[in-house]
C-alpha cells in the first residue's frame, strides 16, 4: 500500500459548488475509485486549498489512474469539478492536483 498527498487550489467562487458536489458524489464514482485500487481517500479544504489524501493498494498505479481517466462518468464528473479548481504555483507542467511528499507518519 503506498499513500498519496495532494494539493490543489479551489476558486473562492466555486467553493459551495465543490462541497455541494461532494456531499452527494455520484455512485458511480465512487465505485470507480474503488475499482481503481485507491481507499481511505479523503479531501480537505482550508483557506483555499483543497488536500487529498488515499491509500493506493494496486500494483500498476499508471494503469488504474488511466482506466479511471479513460471512464465517461469519470469524465463527466471531472467536467463538473474541474472549473472549480487550478493548479497550485508549484505544479508541474501538466499536474492538475500536485503531489505533496510525505515528512511524517505514524500507524
Amino acid at each position: 500500500m503506498r499513500r498519496y498527498g495532494q494539493v490543489i487550489r479551489v476558486k473562492k467562487e466555486y467553493l459551495e459548488t465543490y462541497k455541494a458536489l461532494h456531499a452527494q458524489p455520484w455512485p458511480e464514482i465512487n465505485a470507480k475509485i474503488k475499482e481503481c485500487n485507491i481507499s481511505n481517500y479523503s479531501i480537505y479544504y482550508r483557506d483555499g486549498y483543497l488536500f487529498s489524501y488515499y491509500e493506493y493498494t494496486g500494483n500498476d498505479y499508471e494503469a488504474d489512474m488511466k482506466k479511471m481517466a479513460d471512464d465517461p462518468k469519470t469524465q463527466e464528473w471531472w467536467g463538473l469539478c474541474d472549473p472549480c479548481q487550478e493548479p497550485v504555483e508549484s505544479a508541474s507542467e501538466g499536474e492538475w492536483w500536485a503531489e505533496m511528499n510525505e515528512v511524517y507518519h505514524l500507524d
